[in-house]
């Protein structure tokens, strides 16, 4: 068991995302048994996202789905990853988060990211333009100052019961976030691993001008990515094969498609465009059997020095997907870890 790995946090991002023969409600429900299954094992957070009129993916209110799932639980920390902002007003975020807080104190984070909308018609709905994305950095000194009292731009209004609450923030970012993070002295979460010159990059760009804040004395680094494990190092790249697809086909057809099983996906015919970005989407990744995740998960925090690494992975099989919880928090020696039971084919 690798002390480096034992050393660092492991926690869930769940996409809630939706599966063939399975709608949306379903993912959704999918989602809470996730966190319920993650916290027995030990994971340390358990995070869901926020998406806009995408077809696969049914977590459209993270902040409605992070309720159900701090509900359904009692110890897991549960969060965002993340809240869009430029989408939404800081204030009715920091009223949202506040709530969250008021319910399950000490238990609750506030993922923030940068985008806007998926779509121009998206957008729209929103009532968003892309250029509000520019104006994160502003929209997160607002947002915090709702909880600090700190917010000078409305005068005699208050974020209630927000006010005077600590949610850890945290930003997700790509490199151009990372910065924004460190300036805020925040919290940062960044991936996936697949760019792993550009993550490093970012990373080290993060720690050199991170200045400190009452959130957070020192850098905070969160690696995000798809981690996958099974028995045999072909069991764990078929979990990948769904949503490598599903990838493949959002760049080639515009949407997002339900995942299908690895074995509806290998008989399809694909064009050599799609066959190109499919094989593209099943690299890069951690993926294998426990002795060659341990290997790579400890390369990947060694290389970062990581605090924390958030798990992304999605599959069509959610019980070959718990399997693979099951099997990293043994890796990880996880309190919960135990016997790995094998899953049904």
């Amino acid at each position: 068991m690798s002390q480096v790995i034992a050393a660092t946090r492991l926690s869930v991002l769940d996409r809630s995302r939706t599966r063939e023969g399975h709608d949306g409600p379903a993912a959704l429900r999918d989602t809470v048994r996730l966190a319920q299954e993650l916290e027995a094992l030990g994971y340390h957070r358990f995070w869901v996202s926020e998406h806009h009129s995408v077809p696969g993916v049914a977590g459209s209110a993270p902040t409605v789905l992070a309720a159900a799932v701090a509900a359904a639980t009692s110890t897991i920390r549960v969060g965002t990853g993340g809240v869009m902002l430029p989408n939404h007003q800081p204030l009715v975020v920091a009223e949202q988060f506040g709530v969250l807080e008021s319910l399950f104190p000490g238990r609750i984070d506030m993922g923030l990211g940068r985008s806007v909308g998926f779509t121009d018609g998206i957008r729209r709905a929103l009532g968003r333009d892309k250029k509000d994305a520019d104006d994160f950095a502003a929209q997160l000194d607002e947002l915090l100052g709702w909880f600090t009292g700190g917010q000078r731009a409305h005068p005699q209004v208050h974020a209630l019961p927000a006010k005077g609450l600590r949610v850890p923030p945290y930003v997700l970012a790509t490199s151009e976030g990372a910065a924004i993070a460190a300036r805020a002295g925040l919290p940062l979460v960044i991936g996936d691993l697949r760019g792993r010159r550009r993550l490093l990059d970012a990373v080290e760009e993060y720690r050199a001008g991170f200045q400190p804040s009452e959130w957070s004395e020192r850098p905070y680094v969160v690696v995000a990515g798809t981690v996958a494990v099974a028995a045999t190092e072909e069991d764990a790249r078929r979990l990948l094969v769904p949503e490598a697809w599903s990838m493949a086909y959002s760049r080639t057809q515009g949407v997002f498609p339900p995942l299908l099983p690895p074995e509806r996906i290998e008989a399809l015919t694909m064009t050599d465009k799609e066959r190109g970005f499919y094989l593209a989407g099943l690299e890069g990744h951690i993926a294998g059997t426990e002795e060659q995740v341990a290997d790579d998960l400890e390369a990947v925090i060694t290389d970062t020095g990581a605090d924390e690494v958030l798990v992304t992975t999605s599959t069509y099989d959610r019980d070959a997907l718990l399997g693979s919880f099951r099997r990293l928090a043994r890796v990880a020696d996880l309190p919960g870890a135990g016997p790995v039971r094998p899953t049904a084919a």
